[in-house]
This record gives C-alpha cells, sequence and structure tokens, in this order.
C-alpha cells in the first residue's frame, strides 16, 4: 500500500528507581573504570611487595573493593566540591550533578554510605591500618577543595591516590617500612604526571573559570614538567627495586613502563585536547606493567 509506514516500537520507559540507579552510577563514575584501575595498581604493588608473593586472601579482598569504593566515593566528593565548575566545562558539563539530575544532598548521602562500606571493611583489619584509614578519609575529602586555592591539586590527588599503600603494609605486616614510604612517594611522581595530563585537557576551560592545576602551573613547559615527573617517578621505583632486591623480572617490568610512558609524550606532543586525554588513559597499562614486574619478581624470589 503507498500509504503504509513502517514505525519501529517506542520503548517503555524506565522505572524510576532504574532511572535513579543510573545517575547514581554515572556520580560514582562506574561507567569509567580507568580512575579505579589507577588506584588499585599502586594498592597491589604495595600488597605484593609487602607479603613477598602472593598476599593472604583477606587483605587482598578488602584492599581491592575498597579501592572501588573510596575511589567512587571520592569521584562523588569531587563532583560535589565542583558544582560551581562542572556546568561550564566542555568534559563534564553532562555529569549528574552538573545538569541537576543529582542534587547536592543526595551525592552527600551517597558519599556516606560508600565511605561507611569502606571503614567496615577497614574494620576487619589491624589496628594500625584503621588509624592510617582515617588520614585516608581526609585526604579524599579534602582534595577536591584545592584548586581553588593552589596549583598543585595533582600532587595532593598522588599523596590521597597513594594512601593505600602505607595501609597496605601495615594490613600485611603490621607496620610501615620505609619501602613503603619510597613506593607512596613513586606513586605521587606518577599520579602528579598523568593528573596533569588530565588537567592539559581542561586547561582552557579552568583558566576561564578561575580554577588552579599544575598545567596552568607549569605553562609552556608542561611537555618539560612532565618528563621530570616521571624521571622522578622512575629513578624511585628503582629504589624501590633496588631496597626490595627485586629480580631481572621488575626491570623488565619498568623498562615497559618506561617505553609505554614515551608513547604518552608522542601521543600528547601537540597538546590537542583527544591528546592529552589518551595519554592520561594510557596510564593505566604504565601501572600494569609495574606491577606485572613486581608480581613475577617477588614470585620468583618466594
Amino acid at each position: 500500500m503507498p500509504y503504509e509506514r513502517d514505525f519501529a516500537p517506542i520503548p517503555e520507559p524506565l522505572p524510576a528507581w532504574r532511572g535513579r540507579l543510573g545517575q547514581y552510577w554515572k556520580l560514582v563514575r562506574g561507567d569509567r573504570p580507568i580512575g579505579w584501575l589507577l588506584l588499585l595498581w599502586p594498592t597491589w604493588w604495595a600488597l605484593w611487595l609487602a607479603a613477598g608473593g602472593l598476599p593472604p586472601w583477606g587483605p587482598l579482598v578488602v584492599f581491592t573493593l575498597g579501592v572501588w569504593l573510596t575511589r567512587s566515593a571520592g569521584c562523588v566528593i569531587n563532583d560535589y566540591a565542583d558544582r560551581w565548575l562542572d556546568p561550564n566545562v566542555e568534559r563534564t558539563k553532562s555529569r549528574p550533578l552538573a545538569t541537576g539530575a543529582v542534587s547536592g544532598r543526595e551525592a552527600l548521602a551517597v558519599f556516606a554510605v560508600l565511605m561507611l562500606f569502606a571503614f567496615g571493611l577497614v574494620l576487619t583489619t589491624n589496628r594500625l591500618t584503621v588509624l592510617l584509614s582515617f588520614a585516608g578519609v581526609f585526604l579524599a575529602a579534602s582534595y577536591p577543595y584545592l584548586k581553588r586555592y593552589t596549583h598543585l591539586p595533582q600532587v595532593y590527588l598522588g599523596m590521597a591516590f597513594g594512601w593505600g599503600i602505607p595501609m597496605a603494609f601495615a594490613a600485611v605486616q603490621g607496620h610501615v617500612p620505609a619501602l613503603a614510604w619510597l613506593l607512596y612517594v613513586a606513586n605521587i611522581f606518577w599520579a602528579t604526571a598523568y593528573d596533569t595530563w588530565y588537567a592539559m585537557v581542561d586547561r582552557d576551560d579552568d583558566l576561564r573559570m578561575g580554577a588552579k592545576s599544575t598545567a596552568i602551573l607549569f605553562g609552556d613547559m608542561d611537555l618539560v614538567a612532565q618528563g621530570v615527573l616521571y624521571a622522578c617517578m622512575f629513578v624511585a621505583l628503582a629504589l624501590v627495586g633496588r631496597q626490595a632486591q627485586l629480580g631481572a623480572y621488575y626491570w623488565y617490568g619498568l623498562g615497559a613502563a618506561l617505553l609505554l610512558v614515551l608513547w604518552e609524550f608522542f601521543r600528547a606532543r601537540h597538546r590537542d585536547r583527544d591528546g592529552c586525554f589518551r595519554a592520561f588513559l594510557h596510564n593505566h597499562w604504565v601501572g600494569m606493567a609495574v606491577f606485572a614486574g613486581i608480581a613475577a619478581s617477588v614470585m620468583v624470589k618466594a
């Protein structure tokens, strides 16, 4: 028939509760696992080094789940703190808090629930680990506010993202040796570097809105500064390998990580948004390479 048309069926609307959960899932970045992985790898570095091989199942489960919970909580409190900024930044303007799909009160409730679950996990460990967790909560909750007052929020992010390192050593060994703090310093350099790639994506928007970052601080010297940060990271990791007497597999892992970082510089050499964002995402593989080197080396020694 000449007047017949094919009409696609109209999908049924999602139940209200499913739509709400979907917004909460976006709020905690459940659809973007990169942040969880960047937090997971240094925590696993510490667990395997502290245990001298495969860590006990208890700490492994507690810290793996804890990483997801604390990273999710950090994303929520970050978006809450950036309610004034995110609607004006191209990359973040569609986030649930920025669009108004989730209220500030709801976000704080989600943050509290996530942190309570994380604290419940920590309570299954020893006293020192529980005490260290309070410093971790402070770092995670205060980090998002630094971009208003200092150009170094990326350094503070490294402190917050790496706090699982001393906690992991405390949980496995009952104390925090010098090796743990050396690994912690290496992670601060690494996190500062990869989050600077991230900040370079938003640099124009941040300048317009008055936010601060290392990308703005470094200016035209950003690639040079990135080179220094990554060099300091590799020096610190080399000292970790020497102090822990790690074998050849560790150095192979560091070599692979170095090649991956060189690719990042090639990808972001023009400082375009896509290139810098790809360089940021690529650090997941850097963390994995270092972990593979640590795990292989300590397992062979064991």
